[in-house]
């Protein structure tokens, strides 16, 4: 049954309802407005403090994907002509829970998969956690998240004890000293954020851009730092390097704060400068000054995005990048630290509720005997019956139609978005059955067997979790359109067809409730989070435990006891490691897992552009972002068109060892002459991750989308 307090307006069509953006991990405040005619008007919302209104195009425009032509409406099943057709929610429904039963009783329970998103609410990634362990049974389950954020989480796990991307607030950043901004460019990914970077530059603070890009960001940056691609772990040992040779170090916070230090000074004393600049291209002049920007003032910071996670080294290129805040002092202390810039709008929040494959909720550990417990408590079953860790995302998709025979995908396109994608279009063909829900028919839709049309973020109530850890509250503005239904919907619908009649409500605030109750005492704690606060405060940090004499089990507003505050800012006390002491990692320079030869001579790095998001399945269909980024291109330096014969918008084609991809040529001296650049919004031909690489990580598992090698070619007539 829905709840419709005063937060969760019960006739929202025709009122200003303020709520969030459903694209990157800033989660801009905003507010929607049903007009005449039933359009969908976006206005800004100057009181959300993230944002504090500005939006960028794909925020001003998202309303678009609302209207009926542009999404889905009715269920799709294949025919027997081969053809997706409408069909009915029952049919479709009973399709999808006979098929899976099906291959449950033929192969067994990891016969059956589930791929989710990064995007999806906290209550879906929590639900969908709960049906693939507790209905389906299946350990093999988990999500695009794996491709974003893997390495930055499995680094500051390991230093710090927990991982939330931002351990202080984005108000933050303009009141430090100096920021070392590596792989992002959030001029582009997120352009809301970019005044935080230009207050700090306005209060007398610099910042130093680690790109191989000269990206709308470099351009604003007092510092460019352009090394190959795939040594990022080099250029930060190189400056621990200096750091130490420079006597810089913070002696007394190493001895009071830290573990490890001996065992990584002696790994960063190896990478001398010169030696560094050999495997970067950064000129050891470059090194020193970078060095004296970031250990000059009193705070600093390191913030990383997927040009250093994305790697087959990402989680050693992180920790190298925490190293140098740990010895210089800057992590644990106000207005310094480490942190990630999370991409997808529900990033973060997506890997904490159990929807990862070595995860429950709370962001407990799926091998920890008491997370178990606690967890199957809540849930009313065995923790015996909980099923241990599954395959990580690239090596689920790789075990389609072979060891997993049947898939269901929630709010991913991984047609798009995987590596070697033209081998995962392969493995999604040849499963026995695909089972996809989602907003728009992606191109992962249309391999489907069962398509089922759902809810998306102006339709529905749940919450988000930002990239400074901040969980807020979406609420519903809009009615859906006849023949949508929610994802909780259908969660509800197939766990009842396989034999589950309980546990899968379709109200999102009781989902939160018991993810409330899930989390408890785990490192994401929202216990003492409530929808009402949410409303109330415009958003909570965790870890916000529940009052003592508060069970976690209640939506009561009693003033018996002091709600806890939130956790905007993490570790200025103690690290969450047992100790409390924050932990140097140990790491050296490697290759990356694909160098240049002869046969393929160039590098290929992969990103995004401003009026395009993540796989491009919602962004694509709207007529202003597709009038500013229509398709795919290759950026490549003038020096390297010359030696090709190639002129602007002239066709080229990238091949690499997995496949070739075509598109225009977009000459710049913006980036270096030895690499090239695709973003990797589009399919068809040129689809950017035919050719990226699935080397994983060791720990994180993050497939090395940022670096392979390549030629370049021109396209005959």
């Amino acid at each position: 049954m829905q709840n419709t307090g005063p937060h969760r307006p019960a006739a929202p069509d025709t009122a200003a309802t303020p709520t969030h953006c459903p694209y990157c991990a800033l989660q801009c405040g905003m507010n929607l407005t049903r007009v005449d005619g039933g359009t969908v008007e976006v206005s800004e919302r100057a009181d959300f403090p993230v944002n504090r209104g500005a939006l960028c195009g794909k925020g001003r425009t998202a309303a678009a994907v609302l209207a009926p032509g542009a999404r889905l409406t009715s269920p799709l099943v294949r025919a027997g002509d081969g053809a997706l057709v409408p069909a009915g929610w029952d049919e479709a429904l009973d399709r999808i829970a006979g098929n899976l039963e099906r291959t449950r009783a033929e192969y067994g329970a990891d016969a059956l998969g589930v791929f989710g998103g990064g995007g999806l609410t906290n209550e879906k990634a929590y639900a969908l956690g709960k049906f693939a362990r507790v209905v389906l049974g299946t350990s093999q389950i988990d999500y695009n998240g794996r491709f974003c954020m893997s390495s930055a989480a499995a680094a500051g796990t390991r230093a710090f004890g927990l991982d939330r991307g931002l351990p202080f607030p984005l108000e933050d950043i303009p009141r430090t000293g100096c920021v070392i901004l590596v792989g992002s460019n959030p001029a582009e990914t997120m352009p809301p954020s970019l005044p935080y970077f230009t207050e700090l530059r306005e209060n007398g603070g610099t910042l130093i851009v680690v790109d191989p890009r000269r990206t709308r960001t470099a351009e604003q940056a007092d510092l460019h730092l352009a090394p190959r691609p795939g040594t990022d772990l080099a250029l930060a040992l190189g400056m621990l390097h200096l750091v130490v040779a420079e006597g810089r170090v913070d002696e007394a916070y190493v001895e009071e704060r830290t573990s490890g230090w001996e065992e990584a000074r002696a790994a960063a004393m190896a990478h001398w400068p010169e030696y560094v600049e050999r495997i970067t291209g950064v000129s050891v002049p470059e090194l020193r000054e970078a060095v004296r920007l970031f250990c000059t003032p009193d705070a600093a910071m390191v913030l990383t995005a997927r040009g250093p996670e994305q790697q087959a080294k990402g989680t050693d290129t992180v920790g190298a990048w925490i190293n140098l805040c740990l010895a210089t002092g800057r992590a644990g202390r106000p207005r310094s630290g480490y942190g990630c810039l999370t991409g997808q709008g529900n990033g973060q929040g997506g890997r904490e509720h159990g929807q990862k494959a070595d995860q429950l909720p709370g962001y407990r550990r799926l091998t920890d005997p008491a997370a178990r417990r606690h967890v199957a408590e809540v849930w009313g079953v065995d923790p015996d019956a909980l099923p241990g860790p599954g395959r990580s995302a690239y090596e689920l998709l790789d075990a389609l139609g072979t060891d997993v025979r049947s898939l269901l995908v929630m709010g991913s396109n991984p047609v798009v978005s995987a590596p070697r994608a033209a081998h995962v279009e392969e493995r999604l063909r040849s499963l026995d059955f695909l089972a996809v829900c989602d907003v728009v028919l992606s191109e992962t839709a249309e391999l489907a067997d069962v398509v089922l049309p759902v809810t998306q973020w102006a339709e529905e109530t749940g919450t988000t979790t930002n990239l400074e850890g901040r969980v807020l509250l979406r609420r519903r503005a809009v009615t859906a359109p006849d023949g949508v239904r929610g994802d909780l919907e259908v969660l509800h619908g197939l766990a009842g067809r396989l034999g589950v009649e309980k546990g899968f409500p379709t109200d999102p605030e009781e989902v939160f409730e018991e993810l409330r109750r899930a989390s408890a005492g785990g490192p994401a704690d929202y216990s003492g989070i409530d929808y009402r606060r949410l409303a109330e405060e415009d958003g909570v940090f965790w870890p916000c435990p529940a009052p003592p004499a508060d069970t976690g089990t209640s939506t009561s507003t009693s003033t018996s006891t002091v709600p806890h505050p939130g956790t905007p800012r993490l570790f200025l006390d103690r690290f969450a490691t047992d100790d409390g002491r924050a932990r140097f990692a140990p790491v050296a320079h490697r290759p990356s897992a694909e160098e240049p030869d002869a046969e393929y001579p160039v590098l290929l790095t992969t990103g995004r552009v401003v009026a395009q998001y993540q796989s491009g399945a919602q962004t694509r269909r709207v007529a202003e972002l597709n009038a500013a980024a229509p398709g795919p291109f290759v950026e490549l330096h003038p020096r390297l068109a010359a030696r090709l014969g190639a002129a602007e918008g002239d066709p080229l084609a990238v091949v690499s060892r997995r496949g070739r991809a075509v598109a225009p040529a977009r000459i710049t001296t913006g980036i270096r002459p030895d690499t090239v650049f695709m973003p990797f919004h589009w399919p068809g031909a040129g689809r950017a991750n035919t050719l990226t690489n699935p080397a994983l990580d060791p720990t994180s598992r993050m497939p090395e989308f940022k670096v392979c090698a390549v030629r370049v070619e021109t396209v005959t007539s």
